[in-house]
């Protein structure tokens, strides 16, 4: 395969052609079929993540549901007919899962929990420990160190019993133990040696041969004497292989079922090997455990079922029933857990030896593969593949640029460290020395800072399910050449150091757009009228102050403020001002405008959400960008617009009197109290976008959404709050920037690019004129008028920037261009917070005013330290 061409390794009969030997693809039917009658929602999209989530097909819905119209469950803890029904079904439903993994009830029961990790936990709080400091030797609870953050999680609860954890490393394991005394076999001190069936990090199958040689101490995972018990975490494991726990019997095994059929979430299982069920303590009973007990007294007779006695509470009823047809469902598409083994190994092999195929014109990798096997054997390789990708001079690619390109093209994958720190510790090297420093530098685990001090905190995953197919596959590996191998051998990205733009001059001034009522600048008058209604204090509306208030305003930003004449001579200032009244509409254009306490007023102040009442963004409805707001102070009230539909109006005035419901909506993780605009805009929105959705407000009940950040340097931050922006009030650009830009996209695309175009794409509220490009990102603060803002932050771009804002058509190449051209990096603009200052004048920024920036002492502006991707909205 190395020698052939690249489109022959993208063939499907290249494919068969490196499908391993005994491995099938596909089910002895038409596999594209079965797609499109069972997974219809799949079309144009790449879903690779199947070790996250598996997706549940139609017919599992469709039996699901039948079965709960045809018949009435009840509690089964009543003894009605329903309930008996229902604890009959529930019944079944364990021999299933036990017939599932080759056993019977007379090795094993199932205790149902709310997923695998509540079955963990379940086994550290009733395995029989002996703690430190008793004259018997003491218990020890020892893991993998590639185990699931749920499996190292158990130590919390250990430690609190005077239980020593220890961590294994995998290559431990194999080292050759001495053999015990003859009085330390004898010892009975339980200990418990947790390990996964297959790294949810890697796809590395550990050996299930393990199970029964510590039991029989033919390994010890430490030397200690007692007795060994082993829990195999199958979660990752069976959701693509089969189980046979009448060979391998280990002692507990807790699964999530939606990881094996997509349907129902939020339902696990603790499977427990009966020779050691009657060992588990027991101290809480809810509802259904107790066979006896006495309210007034401390007396408690557990029920004999060890099922019923764990299972505190009602069980989740119906959906164990929906487990039933799971399994019907599953057997009947892929005729069982053994084909779909070798179907997603099939995928994964192949997958696999193209990325390790690929490389830049100077003969670099371009993926570096995570892994401790060759992707030869599906006994030791789960369709799991691990990676980061690498520009041409072997430098990571961090992984949220990656999930963001990704996107673009429909692609699902998962980066991170997948709950898996100790893995991700190994494969990336590490230590636990940097895990600590990243968390000083604002990294968590699941946030998307993807590069602390030039390493990666992370990396991408893809993982293959029973339903993926050869062009999942094949879409993959063409978005991985298109994005690396197809432009970017002739790339030359933009210098990290300010650049001098000597390319075209930045005009000042633009005129404003007027189309329909839509990007109208506002009169100066209506401004005037809405500053003296702010405040009867402000009484002169000028963004500019005189010059001797000027002088103590420059003074009071920094005793270092740069220069108005600088580096060339000539003054930066405002060239536009943006609002978007409606969260990821159209843009509003102003040539001035009042600035409140959470930024340009009206600005975000509505958003469009959809049934669920979940925001919606140009992400997943990119014609949002057609709908036209526009703001009339004089009239008070906003009029929008969109092509084929009659205008339609929203007052300014807040309606939040009798019987208007305050909800909160969350934007960015930030909760924000809302309130609906009604059945007739909400139907206007809903026939434009052709789906159920409503208009909703940000109430003033709540206008403290607090920013954060650090806010060194500024006054007391309780003033500054947040509208419905994702990250900070404002976001500002720079005109230089965008020509610079504006030339490396017009390269790749081959086409001139319009500078009003790219100036739309990037949605910022604030458009400067400075004589350099990116210089903006040297700054620490700046100062417009009266205005005082500090920076905070680079502006991190995701997909909507690759939709044209005139027409709502996506292009890839944009994204793609800027991640090329800042060095991996998909940074433009800076975000600002406002910091009033005590000024007799009204808070008014204008076209046309100055910018008097504050250079930073160190010349790299740190992105938020934020899970959430940052883009303006």
């Amino acid at each position: 395969m190395a020698g052939a061409p690249r489109g022959e390794l993208l063939s499907f009969r290249a494919f068969q052609a490196a499908c391993p030997a005994g491995c099938q693809y596909g089910y002895g039917g038409d596999l594209r079929r079965l797609r499109e009658r069972e997974f219809p929602r799949l079309r144009g999209i790449t879903y690779l993540d199947h070790a996250g989530s598996a997706l549940f097909p139609e017919s599992l819905l469709k039996a699901f549901t039948d079965d709960l119209r045809n018949n009435i469950y009840g509690n089964p803890h009543s003894q009605n007919i329903s309930s008996k029904l229902t604890y009959d079904t529930i019944e079944h439903v364990r021999y299933r899962i036990l017939q599932h993994f080759h056993t019977t009830a007379e090795d094993y029961t199932i205790i149902f929990t709310s997923g695998c990790t509540a079955a963990l936990k379940l086994v550290a709080e009733a395995f029989p420990w002996i703690p430190e400091g008793t004259k018997q030797p003491s218990s020890r609870f020892c893991y993998l160190t590639d185990s699931h953050t749920s499996v190292v999680g158990m130590r919390g609860i250990t430690a609190s019993m005077n239980v020593l954890s220890v961590p294994v490393k995998p290559k431990e394991i194999f080292s050759e133990k001495s053999r015990l005394l003859a009085e330390e076999q004898n010892c009975t001190t339980p200990h418990l040696f947790c390990y996964p069936a297959q790294s949810n990090f890697s796809g590395t199958k550990y050996p299930l041969s393990w199970i029964q040689d510590i039991k029989s101490r033919k390994l010890y995972p430490i030397k200690v004497p007692g007795k060994w018990f082993v829990l195999l975490d199958a979660a990752s494991y069976v959701s693509s292989s089969p189980l046979d726990l009448g060979v391998h019997q280990a002692d507990f095994i807790p699964i999530s079922f939606y990881k094996i059929f997509g349907f129902p979430t939020g339902l696990g299982a603790l499977l427990v090997n009966n020779r050691i069920a009657p060992l588990l303590r027991k101290t809480y009973f809810g509802g259904g455990t107790a066979a006896a007990y006495l309210a007034g007294e401390d007396f408690y007779f557990p029920r004999k079922s060890i099922a019923e006695r764990f299972e505190d509470g009602t069980v989740s009823f119906l959906d164990i029933i929906a487990l039933k047809h799971g399994f019907d469902v599953l057997e009947k598409l892929t005729g069982g857990m053994e084909k779909i083994k070798q179907h997603t190994f099939a995928l994964t092999h192949y997958t696999y030896n193209v990325l390790s195929t690929l490389r830049y014109a100077n003969g670099a990798p371009v993926v570096r593969i995570y892994s401790d096997t060759d992707f030869s054997n599906p006994d030791v390789q789960g369709p799991i593949i691990n990676f980061n990708l690498l520009n041409e001079n072997g430098e990571v690619i961090g992984f949220s640029e990656v999930d963001k390109m990704a996107s673009l093209y429909n692609i699902h994958v998962r980066t991170g460290c997948f709950c898996n720190t100790g893995a991700c510790q190994m494969h990336l090297g590490i230590s636990d020395e940097e895990i600590q420093r990243n968390l000083q530098a604002g990294h968590v685990c699941g946030d998307d800072i993807d590069i602390v001090d030039g390493r990666p905190t992370g990396s991408v995953r893809i993982s293959f399910g029973y339903m993926s197919s050869f062009e999942d596959a094949q879409s993959f590996l063409k978005f991985i050449i298109a994005t690396r191998l197809s432009k970017s051998d002739t790339e030359i990205p933009f210098q990290s150091s300010v650049t001098k733009l000597k390319t075209e001059s930045v005009p000042d001034e633009h005129p404003s757009i007027n189309n329909a009522g839509k990007l109208s600048a506002v009169p100066h008058t209506l401004v005037r009228e809405l500053g003296n209604n702010l405040s009867a204090t402000k009484t002169a509306v000028s963004g500019h102050p005189p010059e001797a208030e000027a002088e103590s305003i420059r003074a009071a930003v920094s005793e270092t403020a740069v220069p108005t004449c600088r580096r060339g001579g000539k003054p930066i200032s405002v060239t536009r001002i943006y609002l978007y009244p409606i969260k990821s509409c159209s843009a509003f254009e102003v040539t001035e405008w009042p600035v409140g306490n959470q930024g340009l007023l009206y600005d975000r102040n509505w958003m469009v959400v959809n049934q669920n009442g979940v925001c919606m963004t140009q992400k997943q409805e990119p014609r949002l960008c057609l709908v036209n707001p526009s703001i009339d102070l004089k009239q008070k009230h906003m009029v929008i617009q969109a092509e084929g539909m009659d205008p339609i109006s929203v007052s300014l005035e807040e309606n939040t009197g009798e019987g208007t419901v305050i909800s909160e909506s969350k934007v960015c993780s930030h909760r924000v109290k809302t309130y609906d605009c009604g059945e007739r805009i909400a139907g206007w929105f809903s026939v434009f976008l052709g789906r159920p959705c409503r208009l909703i407000r940000q109430s003033s009940d709540m206008k403290s959404r607090s920013h954060q950040k650090n806010t060194k340097g500024l006054a007391s931050a309780t003033n500054i709050s947040l509208s419905l922006v994702n990250e900070a009030q404002y976001l500002l650009i720079n005109v230089a920037s965008i020509l610079q830009l504006k030339e490396h996209i017009s390269a790749r695309l081959e086409e001139p690019l319009e500078i009003e175009e790219l100036i739309r794409r990037f949605r910022a509220n604030i458009v400067i004129s400075a004589p350099e490009s990116f210089e903006e990102e040297e700054w620490a603060e700046i100062s417009i008028g009266a205005l005082r803002f500090q920076v905070v932050g680079p502006c991190s771009r995701c997909q909507i920037i690759c939709i044209d804002q005139q027409s709502g058509e996506r292009n890839k190449e944009f994204l793609q261009s800027l991640s090329a051209a800042r060095g991996r990096k998909t940074n433009f603009g800076i975000y600002l917070m406002n910091q009033p200052l005590c000024s007799s004048f009204p808070d008014i920024l204008s076209v046309g005013s100055q910018v008097l920036p504050v250079l930073k002492e160190n010349a790299e502006i740190q992105p938020p330290t934020s899970s959430e991707e940052k883009c303006s909205g």
